[in-house]
C-alpha cells in the first residue's frame, strides 16, 4: 500500500480544481437556456472561466474547499485504520499545499487548527465490498450551501404551498420549498441531493449520498424517477436563476433516494449543493494503492469554452473582465472606482450597475465583524471596500503572502453587524454574495453605501484581480477569517443592493415566490 497516500493526494487536488465532465455539461447547458447578456448570463460565463482557470493552475475552484468527506470501499481484510492515517496525512498536505483552505475550527474556542485535521474533521466513511480493490469517493461541499440544507418533518404547512402530507405529493413540496428558500447564497444554479425517511440524521446522510450519483443517471425506481424529472422542470420555473440574479437555470441537477422510517416520524432531507460540484473517484490496487482509474469522467475532456470564445479570451488581456459594456435595462452600466470611494459617486449607482473596483480592498467575514462592533479597526475604512471572502493564502520563502483562490462568501451571515459596521467605519461598499437584509439596506441608504454581488465559487477569477498583498490583520483568527488588504485590479461586481433602498434579492425573492405558490395545487 505504498501508494495509497499519494493517491488520495491527487484525488484531493483533482476534486478540487477539476470538475468533472458529467458537471461541466450541465452548467454548459444551462449557459444555452440563457441569455448571454443578462445577468445570469454573465455570472455563467464567469463560471466557465474561472472553471478552466482552476484547471490550468491546478488551484482550487472555490476558495470554500469545504468539508472534505470520504467514503471508502475495501475489500475484507484491508486495514482500515491504516488507511484512515493515511487519508489523514494526505489532507494535512493537500492543506500545506494550499489545494484546500484551512477550514477545521474548534467549535468551542473558534482556533483553526491550520490543517483541515481535528474532532470531525475530514469525514471518513469506510464500508466493506466484494470487489478486489478499493474505491475512494471524495465530495467537498463548501460552507455556504451547506447553511442551505434543509430537513422537513411531514406533516407539515409551507408557506406558499400548503399543506405537505405523508407522501409524493408532500414530498414534491418539500423539495420544491427547498429550492426557493436556498435563493442565491446556495451559488445557485445548484444540485440537490433528497433523502426520503431515515431518521434525522440517516436522512440527511441518504440525500449527501445522492451527490455521488452521476447527474446524467435515471433513478431505477419509476416514482423516484418521475419525480426527479418534474423538480428539474418545475425548480427552472421559479425564475431564481445564477447568483439569485433571475433567470431560466436555478437547479442543475436533482437526485433522490428513499429509506425506511419510524411509524411516528417522516423526514425529508435536502442537501444543497452549490454549482461548483466537486466530487470525483479513484479505484485502487488494493495491494500497492495505486491508481487505476478515475471513478467519475475527467473534466479535462469537457472544455468550457467554445471556438468564438477560445478567440476572443486569446484577444483580451489578464487584467480584463468579461462584463458587459453596453447599456441595456438588466445589466446597467459599467462603472469604474478607485478606492477610497467619494459618497457621491455611490449615491450615483443603482441596481444593475457592473462596477470595476481599483485599490485596496479588504476582507472581512464572521470573526472580524464581531470583533469590530466593540474594538476599533485597525486601518482607516472611511470611503473603503469591505470584502466577504475568505481566501486561499500561501507564504513564499521570502515571507509574502500570495492569494491563491479569493472568491465571496455568503453575505447574510454578517447581517446583524453590517449596519452597525457601515455605520462606525464610513465603509462605502460591501462585496459578497447571496445578498443581504432589511437591517443592512437600511444602513445603505441612510449612510450612502452599496452592496455589490460578486460571482460565488469564481476564486480563481478574483484572484487574478488581486495584484498584491499589503498587509494583514488579526492572524490570531485564522487564515480564512482574518482581515487582509488587498490590491486591488479590475476587481468586478454588480450592484444588487443600492442607497435609494432598492435590492435585486427582495425581488428575485418575491418573483420567485409567487411563481411557487402556482404549484400549490399541482398533481403529482
Amino acid at each position: 500500500m505504498q501508494q495509497f497516500g499519494q493517491s488520495v493526494y491527487q484525488l484531493i487536488v483533482e476534486a478540487s480544481s477539476n470538475l468533472p465532465g458529467d458537471v461541466r455539461r450541465a452548467i454548459r447547458q444551462a449557459r444555452e437556456r440563457e441569455e448571454a447578456a443578462t445577468r445570469s448570463g454573465l455570472s455563467l460565463s464567469t463560471i466557465a472561466q474561472n472553471i478552466e482557470m482552476a484547471e490550468t493552475n491546478v488551484s482550487p475552484i472555490c476558495q470554500d474547499t469545504g468539508m472534505p468527506t470520504f467514503i471508502v470501499h475495501t475489500p475484507v481484510g484491508v486495514n482500515q485504520i491504516v488507511l484512515k492515517q493515511e487519508i489523514r496525512e494526505a489532507v494535512r498536505l493537500a492543506t500545506k499545499d494550499g489545494k484546500l483552505r484551512t477550514n477545521s475550527v474548534d467549535s468551542l474556542t473558534g482556533a483553526n487548527s491550520g490543517d483541515n485535521l481535528g474532532p470531525g474533521t475530514p469525514v471518513i466513511h469506510f464500508e466493506q465490498w466484494e470487489q478486489d480493490d478499493i474505491e475512494v469517493k471524495l465530495i467537498l461541499k463548501g460552507g455556504g450551501c451547506e447553511n442551505k440544507n434543509i430537513q422537513y418533518s411531514l406533516p407539515t404547512e409551507l408557506e406558499g404551498l400548503g399543506k405537505a402530507g405523508r407522501d409524493l405529493d408532500g414530498i414534491r413540496k418539500c423539495i420544491l420549498h427547498a429550492v426557493y428558500q436556498a435563493q442565491g447564497q446556495g451559488c445557485s444554479a445548484g444540485f440537490i441531493g433528497v433523502g426520503i425517511g431515515g431518521d434525522r440524521t440517516t436522512g440527511y446522510e441518504l440525500a449527501k449520498h445522492q451527490l455521488f450519483r452521476e447527474v446524467e443517471d435515471r433513478n431505477p425506481i419509476a416514482e423516484l424517477d418521475q419525480l426527479e424529472q418534474y423538480i428539474m422542470d418545475k425548480a427552472n420555473q421559479l425564475g431564481i436563476g445564477t447568483m439569485g440574479f433571475g433567470g431560466e437555470v436555478s437547479l442543475l441537477g436533482c437526485k433522490v433516494g428513499v429509506m425506511n422510517r419510524l411509524p411516528a416520524s417522516f423526514f425529508v432531507s435536502v442537501a444543497y449543493n452549490c454549482w461548483a460540484y466537486r466530487r470525483q473517484g479513484v479505484l485502487l490496487d488494493s495491494e500497492t494503492g495505486s491508481l487505476k482509474q478515475w471513478v467519475y469522467e475527467r473534466g479535462t475532456d469537457v472544455p468550457m469554452k467554445d471556438a468564438t470564445e477560445e478567440v476572443a479570451a486569446a484577444a483580451t488581456s489578464d487584467n480584463s473582465m468579461s462584463v458587459n459594456t453596453d447599456t441595456d435595462e438588466e445589466s446597467g452600466r459599467t462603472v469604474m472606482l478607485t478606492t477610497p470611494i467619494r459618497e457621491e459617486d455611490i449615491r450615483s449607482l443603482r441596481v444593475g450597475d457592473v462596477v470595476v473596483i481599483n485599490g485596496e480592498i479588504h476582507t472581512g467575514r464572521d470573526a472580524l465583524h464581531k470583533h469590530l462592533m466593540d474594538h476599533d479597526c485597525p486601518i482607516d475604512m472611511n470611503g473603503g471596500v469591505i470584502y466577504h471572502c475568505g481566501p486561499v493564502m500561501m507564504q513564499d520563502k521570502d515571507g509574502e503572502w500570495h492569494v491563491r483562490a479569493a472568491g465571496p462568501t455568503t453575505s447574510i451571515r454578517e447581517e446583524p453587524y453590517q449596519g452597525d459596521i457601515i455605520k462606525k467605519l464610513g465603509i462605502r461598499a460591501v462585496i459578497g454574495k447571496g445578498g443581504m437584509g432589511a437591517k443592512t439596506l437600511a444602513a445603505l441608504k441612510e449612510h450612502g453605501g452599496v452592496y455589490m454581488n460578486a460571482i460565488g465559487g469564481a476564486a480563481q477569477y478574483y484572484a487574478r484581480c488581486i495584484k498584491q498583498v499589503n498587509g494583514v490583520d488579526f492572524m490570531e483568527f485564522g487564515i480564512p477569517e482574518a482581515m487582509w488588504h488587498l490590491q486591488a485590479e479590475g476587481f468586478t461586481a454588480i450592484v444588487t443592493m443600492d442607497s435609494h433602498g432598492n435590492s435585486l434579492h427582495a425581488d428575485v425573492d418575491k418573483n420567485s415566490f409567487e411563481k411557487l405558490t402556482q404549484f400549490k395545487e399541482t398533481v403529482f
